[in-house]
């Protein structure tokens, strides 16, 4: 009896052992079944079995070209940041002026200035937002790459639209930079014009002269003095000068040019929480050469407004100018899971409008497998203006309701188009 006991006993041990490796087994089998690698389609080593991004995706060099342009004020001559807020677009100047300036496409010519007062901007060089604040970051810093005084400027929105604007400052330095001796001009990576505000932080992208990459520095978003956290840094070949941050779609999007002013976009997508190296990094070059580009916008995470500040040298000569680029080729996939492709209309001729400009009616002529599609109107802000289907073989649309100004006709499927038109 005793031996069937012991037998029983080493039965048992070996029924718990049994279970005890299946289950690892099976736990294996789980964690393994994480697969990482690149998840963008859109990337040249995509694999199509990851089930994780790990930040590896590589893509093939594209060149974008601006949808539209507009010549900014004189008062506007250095451009240096923008934003959407108020149905308008809001920039700043990088040097002594205090004012910010609001205006809508439709009349860029007619905007308000609204003066910053009390303050001092020694060098203004990006703006930016969240619900309840405007942010002003006087954080220029590449004459010496010494200042001690680096600082952000935090404007309540409501006073600020009452033109009685209610300021407080955030102040801060870089945790990596310990020497403050003069460097000289433009050689510093201890200069900035770009950062994005979240729920709880900001978070700065420096301008590094020197090495050509991008650091990610955080700091609270609260009145203060700070030390801004380094979190990591990226080469990106190249000087970054603005930054926009679309939260809903764990999105950022850089500006910046090359030592030869030769503008590009830096998005930076699928990553982890504030993570922002960590996802898809992908750069875009914009067919605007010799073009300081400072400024960028977004409300959809698709349409971005760039601005460029007045360049002279030499024999070339650029003014001050706004301009539309559309990304959706590059993001659609990302933010709303359809893959883009733009039909080139010199090429293909799928869609006429006529007559463009147009004051009333405007004769939209296509094939006729667009027939029963839906179509849109949009503003140079991503606001929807019309809507309706598509008739078989052609159509009159009224926009005689349209404030005058450029709009956007839009048809996503099968093919995606677009179509700019000017209402007189």
């Amino acid at each position: 009896m005793r031996d069937l006991r012991i037998f029983g006993i080493l039965i048992g041990h070996a029924a718990k052992l049994f279970f005890s490796c299946c289950l690892s087994i099976v736990l294996m089998g789980h964690i393994t079944a994480q697969h990482l690698g690149c998840t963008d389609p859109l990337a040249i080593n995509y694999d199509s079995l990851a089930t994780q991004n790990n930040g590896s995706c590589m893509y093939s060099p594209e060149l974008v070209s601006v949808l539209s342009s507009w010549d900014l004020p004189e008062t506007m001559i250095e451009t240096s940041g923008l934003i959407i807020w108020d149905e308008k677009i809001w920039t700043h100047n990088d040097d002594t002026d205090i004012n910010l300036y609001a205006f809508d496409t439709t009349d860029v010519q007619n905007y308000q200035a609204y003066p910053l007062t009390g303050t001092v901007n020694i060098d203004w060089e990006e703006i930016s937002q969240d619900n309840d604040y405007v942010y002003i970051g006087d954080f220029g810093n590449n004459v010496n790459g010494n200042r001690t005084d680096l600082k952000i400027l935090r404007i309540e929105k409501n006073s600020l639209l009452e033109n009685s604007p209610v300021i407080d400052t955030i102040h801060f330095s870089y945790s990596l930079q310990t020497d403050y001796s003069p460097t000289g001009s433009n050689n510093t990576d201890f200069d900035c014009e770009a950062f994005i505000v979240t729920s709880d932080s900001i978070y700065l992208f420096t301008k590094e002269w020197i090495s050509q990459k991008s650091s990610i520095y955080s700091l609270p978003k609260e009145p203060g003095t700070y030390v801004a956290q380094y979190r990591d840094s990226f080469d990106v070949e190249g000087l970054i000068t603005g930054a926009t941050y679309p939260d809903d779609k764990n999105l950022v999007v850089l500006t910046g040019y090359s030592t030869l002013l030769q503008p590009f976009l830096f998005l930076l997508y699928d990553f982890q929480t504030f993570d922002f190296f960590s996802g898809n990094k992908r750069k875009i070059s914009v067919n605007l050469p010799f073009h300081q580009v400072e400024g960028i916008a977004t409300e959809d995470g698709l349409m971005y407004f760039i601005s460029n500040e007045y360049f002279s040298y030499s024999v070339v000569t650029v003014s001050q100018k706004l301009h539309l680029i559309d990304l959706t080729p590059f993001l659609s996939n990302y933010i709303t899971g359809t893959t883009v492709n733009l039909i080139d209309i010199e090429q293909q001729n799928p869609m006429i409008i006529y007559p463009n400009p147009a004051t009333h009616i405007i004769n939209v002529e296509y094939e006729d497998y667009f027939a029963g599609e839906s179509y849109k109107i949009i503003d140079l802000n991503g606001r929807k203006i019309l809507s309706g289907k598509l008739e078989p073989g052609e159509m009159n649309i009224d926009i005689g309701d349209l404030k005058p100004g450029t709009y956007l006709f839009i048809v996503e499927q099968p093919e995606y188009i677009i179509r700019k038109i000017i209402r007189n």
